[in-house]
C-alpha cells in the first residue's frame, strides 16, 4: 500500500506509480501529459467526454476560425498545470508546509473537473440564455460542476473516499459566491491553485490564456512558467518574488484583451446575442432551460444543440431555424453604434436594455420596438472590478525573507493603465433597415444621460459612396 493507505499505482506524484496504469495524452499547449489512474476513472466517462463537444471559445470561431479548441483540452491542461504548480511546491517547501501525495492527487483532480458543469457555447448560456429564461438566476457552471462531480462517483462507482471528494469540490468552486469556509486545519493555499478566489492567480486562467491567445493568432507575452517556479507558501498564502509583478500584471492585462478583442468582439457577441434569441425562442418546445436543474440530463446537453434545433422537422421551431440560418449565412444583427461609460459614471452605470432605447426615440421617424433591438452590454476589467489586482497579491522580496507585503498603486510602474475596468454599450439592428433608427435612439439616450453622444456606425449613404470610390472633398 502507498503512504496514504491506497495502492501505489493510484499516484501520479509521491510514490512509486506502476506505468501499466497511466495513460499519456499530447497537448499541442503543454505537451505529453500523463493521466493518473484516479483521474482515468473520471476521465473515461460520457460526462467528461462531453466536453468534446463543448468549445471552449463557444461561437468565436465563427469570427476567428481557428478558435476551435474544446473545453477537454483545456480541461487536461489545467490538470497537468495543477500538478506542476504543487510539485513545485512540494520540491522547494513540502516539510515545511505538509505536502504529500494525498494533496497532490487531489488538486490535479480539481482541476480535471473544474470545468465539467459548463453549458453550451463557452459563458453564453450561464450568463446570457439562463437570465432570459430566469431572470435574476443565479445558476452557475461551478455549482453544476459539483453536482455532476457527485453524479460521476455515484453512476460510476468511483472508488474515491469521501474526504478528497469534499476536497475536490471546494476546491472547483473556490472563487465563486458559493465557496464554503474552511477549517482552521486545512491547507488553505491549496484552494487558491485551481480557481482563485483571494487574488485571481490561478492555472486555470494559465492554461485557457495560452491557450486561446495560441488558437485566435494573438500574441501572447505572459510567462506562467516563472510564476509556477517563482511562487511560495508563506503564511498559508501563495506569494510571489516581487520582480515578477510586471509579469503578473501582464496576465490580467493579456486577459482583458482577448475579452476586448475576442471574447467581446463586436461579431462575436452579435452573433451570440442571435444564438440566445434562437435557444429562448425554441425553449418552450425543447424545455432547454430545465436541463441545468437535474445532472442526469444537464450532460446531454453540448454545443450540437444548435444542430439539433436547424434539422428538427417541427414547425414550433421555426423562428428558432430561421435565426439560425441567418448566422449561417452571415445575415447577422447589425452593429449600430457604441458607448464607452465615462469613466467617472462606472460605479453607478445601469446596464442599458432595448425598452431603454425605444423610449429614447422620436416621434416623427420609424417606431422601434423592443424585439427589433439587441444590447450588449460589455464589462472588462482585471479581475478585480475597478481594484488593482496587484494590491489584493502578496509577494516576497527573496527566498531569504520571512516578510511578504503588497505592492500598492504608489509603488507601481506610471506606464501601467490607471483605470482598471471598462464598460461599453453596444447596440445592434435586428433588421438592416432599422439600423439608422436604433443608432439614432442611442445617440438620444447618450445625450440624455450624458449630455454627449457618439457616431462610429457607417450610414448607408456613406458605405454606398465608399463602394463607389466616392471620396469627400474634405
Amino acid at each position: 500500500m502507498g503512504e496514504c493507505g491506497v495502492p501505489p499505482a493510484m499516484f501520479g506524484d509521491g510514490a512509486a506509480t506502476d506505468r501499466r496504469f497511466v495513460k499519456h495524452i499530447f497537448d499541442n499547449v503543454h505537451g505529453s501529459i500523463t493521466l493518473d489512474p484516479l483521474s482515468l476513472k473520471f476521465m473515461d466517462t460520457e460526462q467528461f467526454q462531453r466536453l468534446r463537444d463543448l468549445k471552449q471559445l463557444g461561437l468565436t470561431c465563427m469570427v476567428y476560425p481557428g478558435a476551435v479548441h474544446t473545453r477537454f483540452e483545456h480541461s487536461l491542461g489545467v490538470y497537468w498545470l495543477a500538478g506542476e504548480a504543487v510539485r513545485h511546491l512540494q520540491t522547494y517547501q513540502g516539510s515545511e508546509i505538509g505536502i504529500d501525495c494525498y494533496d497532490v492527487q487531489t488538486v490535479k483532480l480539481a482541476g480535471l473537473l473544474h470545468d465539467i458543469g459548463h453549458g453550451p457555447f463557452s459563458h453564453m448560456f450561464e450568463h446570457e440564455f439562463l437570465p432570459q429564461v430566469f431572470p435574476g438566476s443565479e445558476w452557475s457552471h461551478e455549482q453544476m460542476s459539483v453536482q455532476l462531480v457527485d453524479y460521476m462517483v455515484d453512476q460510476h462507482h468511483i472508488d474515491i473516499d469521501s474526504d478528497r471528494l469534499r476536497k475536490v469540490k471546494d476546491m472547483i468552486i473556490a472563487s465563486s459566491k458559493s465557496a464554503v469556509k474552511k477549517s482552521s486545519e486545512e491547507k488553505h493555499f491549496l484552494y487558491d491553485i485551481v480557481a482563485n478566489g483571494r487574488n485571481g492567480i490561478d492555472v486555470d486562467k494559465f492554461d485557457y490564456i495560452g491557450r486561446d491567445c495560441r488558437a485566435c493568432g494573438l500574441g501572447c507575452n505572459f510567462q506562467f512558467q516563472r510564476l509556477l517556479e517563482g511562487m511560495r507558501v508563506m503564511d498559508d498564502e501563495i506569494c510571489y518574488p516581487a520582480k515578477e509583478y510586471l509579469n503578473i500584471h501582464k496576465l490580467f492585462a493579456t486577459r482583458a484583451d482577448l475579452h476586448r478583442t475576442v471574447y467581446t468582439h463586436a461579431k462575436v457577441k452579435a452573433i451570440e446575442l442571435m444564438a440566445v434569441d434562437a435557444l429562448v425562442e425554441a425553449n418552450d418546445y425543447l424545455k432547454i432551460s430545465l436541463y441545468p436543474f437535474d445532472p442526469a440530463q444537464f450532460w446531454k446537453l453540448d454545443d450540437t444543440i444548435l444542430k439539433t434545433i436547424e434539422f428538427a422537422d417541427s414547425k414550433k421551431l421555426k423562428e428558432s431555424r430561421n435565426i439560425i440560418q441567418r448566422i449561417r449565412r452571415r445575415d447577422l444583427y447589425q452593429f449600430c453604434n457604441e458607448y464607452a461609460v465615462p469613466k467617472d459614471k462606472l460605479e453607478h452605470f445601469k446596464d442599458v436594455t432595448p425598452q431603454d432605447i425605444v423610449c429614447s426615440q422620436k416621434a416623427n421617424g420609424v417606431q422601434l420596438k423592443v424585439e427589433d433591438i439587441a444590447v450588449s452590454n460589455v464589462r472588462i476589467d482585471l479581475t478585480r472590478g475597478k481594484h488593482n489586482p496587484l494590491e489584493s497579491i502578496s509577494f516576497f522580496k527573496d527566498y531569504h525573507t520571512v516578510k511578504k507585503f503588497s505592492i500598492t498603486d504608489d509603488r507601481i510602474s506610471h506606464l501601467l493603465p490607471a483605470s482598471c475596468q471598462d464598460r461599453i454599450v453596444r447596440v445592434y439592428a435586428k433588421k438592416p433597415e432599422l439600423v439608422e433608427a436604433v443608432s439614432e435612439a442611442f445617440e438620444n439616450l447618450q445625450l440624455k444621460i450624458y449630455g454627449v453622444k457618439t457616431q462610429v456606425h457607417e450610414t448607408p449613404e456613406a458605405k454606398k459612396q465608399r463602394r463607389q470610390g466616392v471620396t469627400s472633398s474634405a
